[in-house]
């Protein structure tokens, strides 16, 4: 699939739990108040409840206490559903938000304002604002929206401004962009993860996701553990972790950390000597309390040794701290180790569009040569190609962050760029061009007509296989940097511990 994330939910949430810690593990949390009263899908009332509490019961749930956390659930479709949840009560109370849409920030405001309505015994308050919400089509992205006791209210320009006749305002929020990369320090997730963990230990969990390793996140905050766990996975796109992936491991589920499949898993620190005692053969552990990394692997010197000196320069640099740095870094690493996917894709007269994995690994430096020999078989490449070809033959096209990130970085694209396809597998060129003659060429071909696209196409892989030298000379794996350094009061330490 080319997105985890269902493109368009019907409703902001599905469901919102209120429940009660049990007295041990051997019994179920207890379900205390559902809204919608009528939501009848036995099987999520009985699995939500289960990973309210994801910790050790026993060893106190004071400590876990105001946390917000996230859990995901996985439906019949691969698509991945949220569970923002917020502990109440000395930890002893679960308020639960169930919803496609990923609006961490939106959520755990929410939430807050729940737990607000319940400690003032306002429940009828709480109802109308989760009835307004839940009834109204869900808004697009960077949609001012207020909830208050009327009903929802979408304002288009300016925010609802306070006067004596005003009703009181319960929350305000901006619906996030959820095609946009995270910013520090408006995405909580990222920013956790970038405060915890330090630049080298970043590196090796990237580049053992690029490995599809066993990967398990812990740490005695639920929210830091979470949010970590999500930030690490957000820094794949355009791909996406395709394998098991849950940000916090119930204690009902701890044997999902013997899965023999790839994972990336976070468990609670008062869990983790439970999970210890199994057999852990080949697993990469990230203590994000202490900034420590056991892993029997060295999956970064398997990646190219220019992406990882790049990557290293950048985040280590002030200026990439906050705003979109941090993602447009990895961004960057990504259009670097595979954007020269475009020049293998191929096209033959009345049939689909294709991908090449042998011209996508030919003609490349040896160590960029190498890790490519292993990626085409990676889960994550192969359903970002799939996604790639699926959107080219269905005559859907696309335009998004990556690829305009390979256009204006110095990644190898020797052939003009198809944005959109008919169906019947004709080609329309809406292409970047860059300034040489055959891609000027290949422009002027576009302007004349779908028959000397097609043809242009198909001299162009001819003349690609007999031009290999040329190709070479076009090829480039660095992306831009900021030069401004990071005082070294800012660094972070490194603590790195490999088995």
């Amino acid at each position: 699939m080319d997105s985890r994330t269902r493109e368009k939910p019907e409703r902001t949430f599905d469901l919102v739990l209120r429940v009660e810690c049990s007295a041990s593990e051997n019994e179920d949390p207890a379900l205390l108040w559902k809204f919608p009263e009528d939501f009848s899908d036995q099987d999520l009332l009985c699995m939500v409840p289960k990973f309210c509490f994801p910790f050790a019961i026993e060893r106190g749930t004071q400590a876990q206490m105001g946390q917000h956390f996230t859990f995901v659930l996985t439906d019949i479709e691969s698509k991945q559903r949220f569970g923002f949840c917020r502990l109440t009560s000395g930890g002893k109370i679960c308020l639960c938000i169930l919803s496609y849409l990923p609006w961490f920030e939106v959520y755990y405001k929410l939430l807050n304002t729940l737990a607000d309505y319940l400690v003032k015994e306002q429940e009828n308050d709480l109802n109308d604002i989760l009835k307004t919400l839940y009834n109204h089509p869900v808004p697009e992205a960077h949609t001012p929206v207020s909830l208050n006791l009327n009903p929802l209210q979408f304002i288009s320009h300016e925010p609802l401004l306070k006067s004596p006749l005003t009703p009181e305002l319960h929350s305000f929020f901006i619906t996030p962009d959820v095609t946009g990369l995270p910013t520090i320090p408006e995405s909580r997730n990222l920013t956790e993860y970038f405060v915890a963990v330090d630049v080298n230990n970043m590196l090796q969990i990237y580049a053992s996701m690029l490995h599809e390793r066993r990967i398990i996140f812990t740490s005695r905050k639920l929210s830091t553990l979470t949010a970590c766990v999500h930030a690490s996975a957000s820094l794949l796109y355009p791909m996406y972790w395709q394998h098991i992936y849950i940000p916090v491991l119930p204690p009902h589920l701890l044997d999902y950390c013997c899965a023999p499949m790839p994972y990336l898993i976070g468990v609670h620190f008062s869990l983790l000597e439970r999970v210890r005692s199994r057999s852990l053969d080949d697993v990469v552990l990230l203590n994000v309390d202490t900034n420590s990394l056991e892993t029997p692997f060295n999956d970064l010197s398997a990646l190219p040794s220019d992406v990882v000196s790049t990557l290293k320069s950048r985040l280590k640099k002030q200026s990439t701290s906050t705003g979109d740095g941090v993602s447009r870094t990895f961004l960057r690493a990504q259009a670097a180790l595979f954007g020269s996917y475009r020049d293998a894709l191929r096209y033959k007269p009345g049939e689909p569009v294709t991908f090449s994995e042998e011209s996508f690994v030919a003609h490349r430096s040896s160590t960029m040569k190498q890790f490519l020999e292993k990626a085409i078989n990676l889960q994550l490449f192969k359903q970002f190609i799939d996604g790639r070809l699926e959107k080219l033959n269905s005559g859907r096209g696309f335009s998004d962050m990556f690829e305009e990130e390979i256009t204006a970085g110095n990644v190898r694209s020797n052939q003009p760029w198809v944005h959109t396809v008919k169906k019947g597998g004709a080609l329309i060129n809406t292409a970047v061009i860059k300034a040489s003659p055959a891609m000027k060429n290949a422009y002027m071909y576009a302007k004349q007509g779908i028959k000397e696209v097609k043809s242009k196409l198909k001299y162009k892989e001819i003349e690609e296989e007999n031009s290999v030298d040329g190709l070479e000379s076009m090829n480039s794996n660095t992306f831009p940097l900021n030069n401004t350094k990071r005082p070294n009061s800012e660094k972070r330490k490194l603590s790195q511990r490999a088995n």
